[in-house]
């Protein structure tokens, strides 16, 4: 048990007793950070660990006032980031990069604990989030690279890229440093400043990574981290007219009100929503190497994933001895805590996500599909959930119309390479699929296909910091990452400049 100092004076009892492992307690912040200070709010909030309920910390509940103070702050120190050289701007970005490396396991601790994914993966997201940092410090420096051959006599034509303005930045709770860099590095090396609001559910990982940040060499007032009620800060994030981009990961629902409300300023949009993938299975695929792929797919995370494999379509010659393998790797994934070694799948983030995933494994049976192992709730705590493997799934059954944010599998079979693609591409959704195939005219085939942003064949790891990340439809509009992540943050400015030399009028 350790003793923290609130705010406001007195003391508060905090007691998870993991958080003494941080080897730099610095890294544990529960104030918000707005113009380079560390701030409290009218109010705080509590944030827990999904695994056992114990409180880890309370942190500033910031109000309108102070989200509007944060936009000022980014808005005044504007003009002396975006006046940096852009070598300037990505030193700083690759000192920042070193100290997320140099503080992976604190960072990974703090990951953990507050979002519940085991270890391994919050190294690996660590690893994957400061990518974003190194990869966009290089690629500012490549920003304007346009030219025009004129059609025009005694014109010189130039096109510039300069960045929009102000960034806000809008992140979830189930990659919560990972899609805070993505963001943020790529607003920041265009020459934006930037406030960010991060989940509630996990804001721990973002402050630390403001504090990192602050130990880099940002400005007051570039980078800004605004925690609390999540309605009133987007809010006025979506209203103030200084804000001119606006990224967002989250549900497509939220998307939409996000843009509509976003309308009548304008903002450049980024959205990162919703996924309902589809992982299709030919009769020509490596058995084992199918199900290792769909093992992939589906469960990191625990299943919470935007990217995971929600409808596994496997052909009807294949099916039974896919599901046969499937169901005892699924049977064999150890459950627990994620900070206990070998750990696969941790805890969902709240009650809420248990109950929709029960729901939806209920609805599947009551539908007609048959539950090869899992099918309830874990003994190992009240946000758990059993790995679940579903075959026979009808297409109307609610986990093959709906995104599916937990440890379930959902299989059903076909036959022709027609039938498979009009089902996969009957969704909303268009942000990832899966294809495995031995076929290389397929390979190409599917790929023109299935009507989604992004798609992989036989593998599953395909992101990284120069891939454009988005997708079609209700999943999202503009990208993440690449050159394209960069070009976001920025509006075309085009000069023409008369070049005649003239006699005096």
């Amino acid at each position: 048990m350790s003793v923290v100092p609130k705010a406001e004076g007195g003391v508060r009892v905090r007691r998870h007793g993991a958080l003494v492992n941080l080897a730099d307690p610095g890294l544990l912040r529960e104030l918000a950070y707005i113009d380079g200070r560390w701030t409290a709010g009218p109010k705080d909030f509590p944030v827990t660990d999904p695994d056992c309920g114990l409180p880890l910390g309370h942190v500033a509940a910031i109000d309108a006032s102070g989200t509007a103070s944060a936009i000022e702050a980014a808005s005044s120190a504007l003009a002396g980031w975006q006046s940096l050289l852009p070598q300037e701007r990505g030193a700083i970005l690759q000192r920042w990069h070193a100290l997320m490396i140099g503080n992976r396991e604190d960072l990974a601790l703090l990951m953990v604990l507050e979002q519940g994914k085991p270890i391994v993966e919050a190294r690996a997201e660590i690893d994957y989030a400061a990518s974003f940092l190194e990869w966009f410090a290089q690629e500012g420096c490549r920003l304007n690279t346009e030219g025009i051959t004129s059609h025009l006599p005694d014109a010189e034509m130039i096109v510039r890229r300069e960045p929009l303005g102000v960034a806000a930045l809008v992140t979830p709770w189930n990659f919560p440093s990972a899609m805070l860099t993505r963001k943020a590095a790529a607003a920041l090396a265009a020459g934006c400043t930037v406030v960010a609001h991060p989940s509630s559910e996990t804001p721990l990982s973002a402050l630390a990574l403001a504090e990192l940040g602050e130990r880099a060499g940002l400005p007051a007032g570039v980078f800004n981290i605004v925690t609390g009620d999540a309605e009133e800060i987007v809010g006025v994030l979506c209203d103030d007219p200084r804000v001119r981009a606006l990224s967002f990961t989250g549900s497509s629902p939220v998307g939409a009100r996000i843009a509509a409300r976003c309308a009548p300023s304008m903002k450049r949009l980024v959205m990162e929503l919703g996924g309902h993938a589809p992982l299709i299975v030919f009769e020509d695929a490596n058995l084992g190497r199918a199900v290792d792929i769909a093992m992939d797919a589906k469960f990191a995370t625990s299943g919470q994933d935007c990217l995971a494999a929600n409808r596994i379509f496997v052909h009807r010659s294949l099916k039974d001895a896919f599901l046969t393998l499937f169901a005892e790797r699924i049977a064999g994934l150890r459950v627990g805590s994620g900070l206990e070694a070998g750990t696969e799948i941790g805890p969902l983030i709240h009650e809420r996500a248990v109950a929709k995933v029960d729901e939806q494994v209920r609805d599947a049976i009551a539908r007609g599909a048959r539950c090869l192992t899992g099918g309830g709730r874990h003994a190992a705590g009240p946000l758990y959930y059993t790995p679940t493997l579903l075959a026979d799934v009808p297409d109307d059954a609610l986990i093959m119309r709906e995104e599916t944010f937990g440890p379930v599998a959902a299989v059903t079979s076909f036959d022709t390479e027609e039938e498979v693609i009009r089902r996969a591409n009957a969704t909303d959704y268009g942000l990832v699929a899966y294809v495995v195939t031995a076929d290389g005219a397929r390979q190409w085939r599917m790929g023109r296909a299935l009507d989604f942003g992004m798609i992989a064949i036989n593998r599953v790891k395909m992101t990284g910091s120069p891939v454009p990340f988005g997708g079609w439809k209700h999943s999202g509009t503009g990208r993440e990452g690449s050159r394209h992540g960069l070009e976001a943050f920025t509006e075309l400015k085009y000069l023409c400049i008369d070049t005649a030399a003239r006699a005096a009028e």
